[in-house]
């Protein structure tokens, strides 16, 4: 008999017409000790199926049993850790893991309490910080009080829904590490509920995907035949590792491509210009100028940029010595560690955020302020909620194009939100869309107002794997027919490989630079399961996880000649 056993669970929820099956038919057994990681996506149904393991949701139909025993409600032999972390922010770190043991060991002396709330602070490498209230932690603190705490009541099963999907990509690999080596230590039977199919490679026994709802089931068995422990960055020298990498992302690209109904673009693009093509750089910039390509060729040019912020304990450079020219044209992938600047530079670049030394221009003339020649995507695309998609990205539409007629300039609002894939949806409120629809306004938004520099902020960081798949692609395809000169922020190694001509990586901050460039000599158009079978992909992963490793601790890039830039167009030294 399985340890865990779900037999026929289906689960729904509302009544009547507006009622809606989530799960149907869940079969599933696991052994104890075993790591199964369930990789599903945004409404999947992937919470309700943890919660009711958990005993947290009653199934409509079917048994759910745990060593034998049929759960009915929760209980202490499930430690449940959640994406938000539902501490009492009046406790300490301390206080949040000691209400559970108070609760669970009630038979035990004062002091074996204390000695257990005290062993799993330790666990977390939180000794440090146990006096500490959450408001007082990091994310990835946070994570570890809810882990340590979850641990502290020795449940049967470690049940964990998505709790590392919010954190930046440093900590997210640490906690992966430590999750890895309690494990072990502890002996635990594990669920894993993630959207990361790395995460889900690195860590499990077995990944078995949960296909969409409404009527979620689950999918194939995909087996994690890898030595333990396993290096993210080791693991791209094998086979069986890109082979199972490479089947589990086509399954779910096959999913997603079965469930999504969007309609494709229909409508022409007028023949009108912005107002930010009509612009005339001052004289100075022109008479300089010896050629179209050689303007062409510095379209965008960082020089010594800095960032410097006053603190009560003096200046604080964040950003030192930003040093890079792009091409017209051009998409540059930004990536490093959370906290090194990359949104700094970015901001700066849009005239967001003062520039403290050093100067940006874009296209022969100075960057001073924010404009219309500079659109942002943010990773929350702050629409106008009252409004529909389409008056959205028509606010800015009506500005850049003020000599176009108004049909005119309804078909460029209307163009831009059909190829984004939203042709059957700009009618509805913003504030009815899902993330992902309002992440695709965001796009069409940027895109719409025809700027000669699109900068995009980690514009998919807050979505799931499989809606960030669907809007790199539908990025890609807008920009091919664009060209618009870009740069995009990211931690995600794969994105970066995948938009890039060139990834810029930057070491931590505080005093952070451009450690490597890297270019990205990959055909266009690019795909994500195309690129998975390039024989080049895995080498430029490698490198670029090398890298992120060997800043972690902030590394100062002149004290390592092999991240010293050769040239700030072409590839690092």
């Amino acid at each position: 008999m399985s340890f865990l056993e779900l037999k026929n669970v289906c689960k729904a929820y509302g009544e009547g017409k507006s009622r809606s099956q989530i799960l149907s038919d869940i079969n599933l057994s696991v052994d104890e000790f075993e790591f199964v990681a369930i990789v599903g996506f945004s409404g999947s149904g992937k919470s309700t199926l943890i919660s009711t393991i958990a005993g947290l949701t009653q199934p409509d139909t079917g048994t759910v049993s745990l060593n034998g025993k049929e759960i009915k409600g929760p209980g202490p032999d499930r430690g449940v850790v959640f994406q938000s972390y539902s501490l009492m922010p009046w406790l300490t770190v301390q206080g949040n893991i000691a209400l559970a043991v108070d609760q669970v060991f009630t038979s035990e002396k004062t002091e074996e309490r204390e000695a257990r709330v005290q062993k799993y602070i330790d666990m977390v490498g939180l000794s440090h910080a146990a006096d500490r209230y959450p408001t007082e932690l990091s994310g990835g603190m946070c994570q570890r009080v809810a882990v340590a705490r979850a641990l502290s009541m020795s449940p049967d099963i470690l049940l964990l829904d998505e709790p590392l999907s919010a954190l930046d990509a440093l900590t997210r690999a640490n906690l992966q590490d430590e999750i890895e080596q309690i494990w072990r230590e502890e002996k635990k039977t594990v669920i894993l509920i993630t959207n990361d199919v790395d995460e889900a490679i690195l860590l499990a026994d077995r990944i078995i995907p949960l296909n969409p709802g409404p009527n979620a089931t689950l999918g194939p068995d995909f087996k994690v035949d890898l030595p333990r422990p396993r290096d993210r960055t080791g693991v791209n020298h094998d086979e069986t590792f890109k082979k199972l990498r490479g089947d589990i992302t086509e399954y779910l690209l096959k999913v997603g491509a079965e469930g999504h109904t969007e309609g494709g673009a229909s409508r022409m693009l007028p023949n009108v210009v912005p107002i930010t093509q009509q612009e005339t750089p001052p004289e100075a910039y022109q008479s300089a100028a010896k050629s179209t390509a050689l303007r062409d060729e510095r379209y965008v040019e960082f020089y010594e940029v800095k960032k410097i912020y006053p603190t009560p304990k003096g200046p604080l450079t964040v950003v030192d010595g930003f040093d890079m020219k792009i091409k017209k044209g051009e998409f540059i992938s930004l990536i490093g560690h959370s906290g090194c600047g990359k949104s700094t530079v970015l901001s700066m670049a849009a005239g967001l955020n003062d520039i403290s030394g050093g100067g940006i221009v874009l296209d022969q003339k100075e960057v001073s302020g924010a404009g219309p020649d500079r659109a942002v995507v943010f990773q929350a695309p702050s629409l106008m909620p009252w409004l529909t998609a389409r008056e959205n990205v028509a606010m800015g539409v009506d500005r850049v194009y003020p000599h176009a007629s108004g049909s005119e300039r309804t078909d460029v609002v209307e163009y831009y939100l059909e190829r984004v894939g939203l042709g059957d949806s700009m009618h509805k409120l913003a504030a009815d869309l899902s993330n992902g629809m309002k992440q695709r306004v965001g796009i069409a938004r940027a895109f719409a107002l025809s700027p000669k520099l699109l900068l995009l902020d980690e514009p998919f960081g807050m979505l799931d794997s499989l809606t960030r798949w669907e809007l790199q692609e539908v990025l890609m395809e807008v920009w091919a027919r664009t060209k618009v000169t870009a740069i995009c922020v990211t931690h995600d190694v794969d994105e970066a490989i995948l938009l890039g001509d060139r990834v810029v990586m930057m070491s931590n901050g505080p005093n952070a630079r451009i450690g490597r460039i890297m270019n990205v000599d990959l055909e266009r158009p690019r795909s994500r399961k195309e690129l998975l079978q390039h024989p080049d992909y895995y080498r430029y992963r490698e490198q670029l996880l090398t890298f992120l490793e060997e800043y972690e601790g902030g590394a100062d890039p002149d004290a390592n000649e092999e991240t010293t830039q050769s040239d700030s167009t072409g590839e690092a030294a």
